[in-house]
């Protein structure tokens, strides 16, 4: 399709559409409204960089865990932190980087384990 074709069809869907519709559209711009934009994946089918989905990502880190390492918490806390990233939350984005961070910081003090004792 032709950049004038495009351009055509654009101005005819515009005319159809309700009036509340229009209001929408000239608040965002008419320039900047594309009704020809292809839909977003549906969640569950959002893949990673490694593309993976966030239940193959989960399921794959948990089967690395050992049987008593895993509650229930564990689980969850690893699933929340697993849809902040796939979903470029910034908030799980800063819990990601200061994990990274504690990490390398207790490896140049010489100091090997975990993130702290155990309950």
């Amino acid at each position: 399709m032709t950049d004038a074709e495009r351009a055509m069809l654009k101005k005819a869907i515009y005319d159809k559409i309700s009036p509340r519709r229009k209001k929408f559209i000239d608040k965002i711009g008419y320039a900047a409204w594309d009704p020809f934009s292809e839909p977003h994946d549906p969640l569950d089918i959002r893949k990673d960089p490694t593309r993976r989905t966030s239940q193959q990502l989960i399921r794959e880190f948990l089967q690395t865990r050992g049987q008593g390492e895993v509650s229930t918490e564990y689980s969850r806390g690893a699933w929340e932190l697993c849809m902040g990233v796939m979903n470029g939350s910034e908030r799980h984005r800063g819990m990601y980087e200061f994990c990274l961070w504690h990490q390398e910081l207790m490896k140049r003090e010489g100091i090997e384990g975990k993130l702290g004792p155990k309950p």
